[in-house]
């Protein structure tokens, strides 16, 4: 990244999967589920093999499920996967503990990590291979996100904490706003202290992105595609098995 650096910079992958998947049912965690033909997971873990500039995959899972069977079918692969029990009460613990483990496994710190939700099976090798072009020579970091298309309405606070139906409070200018969406890139060292920061001081990150906002860092909106939606409910669930079944995956 930086001009003191001795070696360019590579590019791994972690992948945070100790969620539960609770909004979307079913007796596996969402990420292991069959999704046409094969476990969700299985998807952007082969968009990341295929990609030439990924040099590793790290999986944070919970500790109860890092003895199961159907994390054996990941272990024949073309490049290095590491299962973690890395897993936490929340999406930003689990990613500070495996970049931790990164960083005890004498990754360079100014390596690039490419954080991406499991539940993002769409991302294709060519969304990675864009992310990483526009990213790799800046030292900001960035993300995939696409520019929001619909019009967005604020519902009245009394309605909602009352549980009626909402009425609309206020349009929203829709100019200047993305949806953002994974993978998200930065550096290793610099993410973790930024996650570490955001633990400690209990700010409401939601991604990664927000936590490299909160130390100072402007990331890059890299435009990414509407199949990379992530899935969480039974209708997205539908979607995306359509989408993949078509596409002969």
């Amino acid at each position: 990244m930086g001009s003191a650096n001795t070696s360019p910079s590579k590019c791994h992958v972690l992948l945070p999967t100790a969620g539960t998947g609770s909004r979307l049912g079913g007796e596996l965690p969402k990420q292991f589920q069959q999704l046409a033909g094969k476990p969700m997971l299985a998807y952007a873990v082969e968009a990341f093999l295929q990609s030439p500039l990924i040099e590793s995959i790290w999986i944070g899972v919970s500790q109860g499920f890092i003895h199961n069977p159907i994390l054996q079918s990941f272990s024949n692969s073309s490049k290095p996967i590491y299962f973690l029990p890395t897993g936490g009460p929340t999406r930003q613990e689990t990613v500070r503990n495996t970049l931790a483990e990164m960083l005890k496994a004498n990754l360079a710190p100014h390596d690039w990590v490419l954080v991406h939700d499991a539940a993002r099976p769409g991302i294709t090798p060519a969304l990675i291979e864009k992310l990483i072009s526009a990213v790799s020579a800046s030292e900001s970091g960035g993300l995939l996100a696409v520019p929001l298309a619909d019009t967005l309405k604020k519902a009245d606070l009394d309605s909602v904490v009352a549980g009626n139906v909402p009425h609309v409070e206020q349009t929203i200018p829709r100019d200047h706003l993305w949806q953002a969406q994974t993978p998200q890139m930065f550096a290793l060292k610099q993410l973790h202290a930024a996650l570490e920061d955001a633990i400690r001081l209990e700010a409401d990150v939601t991604d990664e992105a927000s936590a490299m906002e909160l130390a100072g860092f402007k990331p890059l909106l890299i435009e990414g595609a509407t199949r990379n939606f992530k899935v969480t409910h039974p209708a997205d669930w539908d979607l995306m098995q359509f989408l993949l079944s078509s596409a002969g995956k």
